[in-house]
């Protein structure tokens, strides 16, 4: 399987700048709200028409600006499962499924394919209700279900367990993987939760404002997002300028420390990071004092916030999260951080490189 998307769109003054290369398996899409994650899908479905570029997949050429060529959404072999999940309200759920075997011409054998999906998604004794009669979820498998029918090349999941709740959510992430695992379907799947793409994707585009910021494999992006952005988007917590010191130092000037580095500094580095949960008193190195402001019990964590004794005092505290078993009855008056879990910033730039990505679900 091999997608390439190289698109420029323009829209009032968001500009779409989409450079990405997929191989296969499942790929996330992580970035905010209106950074263009569905824009991109909505370009490779035919929803949309870029300004300018070139999509293919498999070697067939779905768009060419400069070769005038723009397949029909139907032409395009590509399943898009909307966050809202479109079913046709006055149709069954078999009737939505029947609609995805549309190039089925026997009629015994599109029942057998909907009856068939019907029954992997679980909904053999909904096959009869209408989409207002069904579950979150039920309407979630039913417009996977009349996507899967169709047979696409790729299918494309857009905001897929926004609309559930959180329970749900989980619920289904877990049969959404095993279902995706099931067909061996190669997925783009964007996203603005960093739980959902770490548990669903194997590789991982970053986007902000129309730009792709990094790709790779998705545990490598946690380990090291490389950029401001992509450390907020991937859930880190403490975040502060730097500058470099040392080959394996930087200096923090508003928390008033200078910390080692397991990773060589580069020059243009201009930032650190630092995950809650990477606090640890037992840990020398890096070990500081520390002042505690306020520590707040969630249902299966404390958080901790601190300040550094030498920190300044327009920062913010810093987070520390540990398991609330964990919690110490007195807190410690320093606090350490391993090296190798002090993230490197570097100035925010757009991904363009072409990389195959090798996702694998």
């Amino acid at each position: 399987m091999s997608l390439s998307v190289h698109i420029r769109k323009k829209m009032g003054n968001f500009q779409l700048c989409a450079d990405l290369e997929h191989s296969g398996g499942i790929t996330g899409i992580l970035g905010a709200s209106g950074c263009g994650k569905s824009m991109t899908l909505k370009c490779i479905a035919g929803i949309e028409k870029p300004d300018e570029g070139q999509i293919l997949l498999n070697g067939r050429i779905l768009f060419d600006s400069e070769k005038k060529i723009n397949l029909r959404p139907q032409e395009r072999r590509v399943g898009y499962l909307f966050q809202n999940y479109a079913l046709f309200p006055n149709m069954t759920v078999e009737q939505n499924v029947l609609c995805g075997l549309c190039r089925e011409k026997d009629r015994q054998q599109r029942r057998r394919k909907m009856l068939e999906a019907v029954e992997v998604m679980e909904l053999t004794e909904q096959r009869k209700l209408y989409p207002h009669q069904l579950s979150g979820g039920q309407q979630q498998r039913a417009a996977l279900a009349r996507m899967l029918v169709s047979e696409p090349e790729l299918l494309l999941l857009d905001e897929p367990f926004s609309a559930l709740d959180a329970y749900l959510r989980e619920q289904m992430q877990t049969q959404v993987r095993r279902i995706l695992e099931q067909f061996g379907k190669d997925v783009l799947l964007v996203s603005h939760s960093r739980d959902e793409v770490y548990y669903l994707c194997g590789h991982l585009a970053v986007m902000d404002h129309g730009n792709i910021l990094t790709m790779g494999d998705t545990k490598d992006i946690f380990a090291d997002p490389g950029s401001r952005t992509a450390a907020i988007l991937t859930g880190c917590k403490n975040l502060a300028s730097a500058r470099k010191t040392g080959e394996y130092e930087v200096e923090v000037p508003e928390w008033g420390i200078r910390l080692k580095t397991g990773k060589q500094v580069g020059d243009s580095v201009c930032g650190v990071g630092i995950r809650a949960h990477y606090f640890n008193p037992k840990t020398r190195e890096n070990q500081f004092p520390v002042v505690y402001s306020v520590s707040r019990d969630e249902p299966f964590e404390s958080r901790i916030l601190f300040r550094y004794a030498g920190q300044s005092e327009a920062s913010p505290d810093l987070w520390w999260r540990i398991p609330k078993e964990r919690k110490p009855q007195q807190m410690p008056e320093k606090l350490g951080i391993a090296p190798g879990n002090v993230f490197l910033l570097y100035p925010e730039r757009q991904y363009f490189a072409p990389c195959m990505i090798h996702a694998h679900s």
